[in-house]
């Protein structure tokens, strides 16, 4: 049983983006630069994309989880601290990090993640009835967060394993959520995070 109603939930997302606005602009803006660095190399590219990820981890469990869904949620601040663990590992691995070399197939659920992180997920919501300002949005809210993340780390093939594990968590809690709250753009969170682990997993044992 969650403490909290479906009506509370969509009310946070409602208080949270008439507060943080133009946010969701910039994070829009952000989340574009690292899909064109991913394509338009550059030596800092690689770095960017992985500052631009800690930026929306940083972002989300400080403003999302610690102010706003604390109020309803006391989960939230231990969610916080994972959202800002996340952060932090990313700015330790950024030096390490290559966007580039993955696998065929790990491109393509790759390609299909971050397309459904930034363009259908938000299409997904209003179909189901939500409209802004109560309803998630990229970049900003844990769950396209956390589909964008899975997106970008299968095309890294040297991201370790330790940077899949706080995505893996939260899919299994939001995934399983966003059934109970009817979230339903929020739904292919639960397959993402399995999906991206057990890719990582054979891509390693092919190696080894």
């Amino acid at each position: 049983m969650l403490p909290f109603t479906a009506e509370q939930f969509f009310a946070v997302f409602a208080r949270y983006n008439e507060a943080v606005w133009p946010a969701q602009v910039f994070a829009a803006a952000a989340g574009l630069v690292a899909v064109v660095l991913l394509f338009v190399r550059r030596r800092y590219s690689d770095r960017a994309i992985a500052l631009i990820l800690a930026g929306m981890w940083l972002w989300t469990g400080v403003a999302y989880h610690g102010l706003f869904f604390a109020r309803i949620n006391p989960l939230a601040h231990l969610f916080a601290a994972l959202f800002v663990g996340q952060a932090a590992m990313l700015l330790w691995q950024a030096p390490r990090l290559r966007f580039a070399g993955a696998a065929r197939s790990a491109t393509a659920v790759s390609g299909a993640l971050i397309l459904y992180a930034a363009i259908v997920y938000p299409i997904v919501g209003m179909a189901a009835g939500h409209a802004y300002p109560a309803m998630p949005l990229f970049g900003v809210t844990p769950c396209p967060v956390t589909l964008f993340t899975f997106g970008l780390l299968l095309l890294a093939p040297s991201a370790p394993w330790p940077l899949f594990a706080i995505p893996f968590v939260w899919s299994l809690i939001g995934g399983s959520a966003a059934i109970l709250l009817d979230v339903p753009q929020d739904w292919p969170l639960l397959i993402a995070g399995l999906v991206s682990v057990g890719l990582r997993w054979v891509e390693n044992r092919a190696k080894s």
